[in-house]
């Protein structure tokens, strides 16, 4: 766990120092291509020492990529988004924990059918670095790992782009897949895989959405949010994946985000601290953080 750590930050440190070595008087682009985005790392910590209101020594961390590679000729349009993000908590009580996991990516591929719409494909993929642990059962229990799950989509749609901050696509022809490629886990039936199987394909309808949005000078939001419901039994149950990042840079060097993510998975069951399984639960998590982030 702490190696995937060490590489993700060398990654965000690399990426960084090379951009913020570049100028436009010494790169040319291709103006049919478009680089954006943002990556960093953040930092917190908290020392105590006699403290009377209690509390213990801890040190977290995260390293954060969001780019986006933007093609356009003529009425062709490529879009790629990918999501890095992975991170550590440490305390003196519970030792190391990963605090955050994930990797994302999407292709959409769009011709042009009138000035705003495309006919679209799309292929998205989500899974995580490591593996996952639930603490709030004793001894803790590991309920995931890279791959297990792993989620991909693939569509074909309309795809509703007013501008480069927004786009909204959906798809009536859509193939949801989920892999659980951990022994354990598959074995199990976790992810709604049959028992002893390492793959589930499902068919239905998709909702992508992308938003981003400068605030003001220096502060940017961006939005990303699929929905997915099967064409089965479970039609209706919608799947959510949403993701807000809000970037504020104090100046040339440091920045403050703030990441929220929520998620409702119909096959994901919540596992309280007795062991016991409530079903699906909406799922949330927010990380605040400051640290080195350049913009690109």
């Amino acid at each position: 766990m702490k190696k995937i750590f060490f590489i993700v930050i060398a990654f965000a440190v690399v990426t960084t120092f090379v951009y913020s070595q570049t100028t436009e008087d010494t790169v040319k682009v291709d103006p049919k291509w478009k680089l954006e985005g943002v990556t960093g790392i953040n930092f917190s910590q908290t020392s105590l020492k006699n403290w009377a209101g209690g509390g213990e020594n801890s040190l977290a961390g995260n390293a954060y990529l969001n780019g986006a590679l933007l093609y356009k000729s003529g009425k062709w349009a490529w879009d790629n988004n990918l999501a890095l993000d992975y991170g550590l908590a440490r305390t003196a009580s519970t030792g190391v924990r990963k605090s955050t996991d994930k990797i994302d990516f999407a292709s959409k591929l769009g011709y042009q059918a009138k000035e705003k719409l495309f006919y679209t494909g799309l292929f998205d993929f989500k899974t995580q670095f490591a593996e996952g642990y639930n603490y709030a059962v004793t001894p803790s229990k590991r309920i995931s790992n890279f791959m297990a799950p792993g989620y991909g989509t693939l569509s074909l749609g309309l795809d509703y782009k007013p501008n480069d901050n927004f786009s909204l696509y959906y798809s009536p022809l859509a193939a949801k897949f989920t892999w659980v490629l951990d022994d354990e886990f598959s074995n199990a039936g976790m992810f709604g895989v049959d028992p002893g199987k390492r793959f589930k394909g499902e068919f239905g309808s998709y909702l992508k959405t992308v938003y981003k949005l400068q605030i003001m000078e220096n502060v940017d939001l961006i939005s990303k949010a699929d929905f997915f419901t099967a064409y089965d039994k479970s039609f209706g149950n919608i799947d959510v994946d949403w993701d807000v990042l809000l970037s504020m840079k104090i100046n040339k060097y440091l920045s403050s985000t703030f990441n929220t993510t929520l998620r409702y998975d119909d096959d994901v069951d919540y596992i309280d601290k007795n062991g016991v399984s409530r079903g699906p639960r909406v799922q949330f998590r927010q990380i605040l953080g400051i640290g080195l982030a350049y913009k690109f």
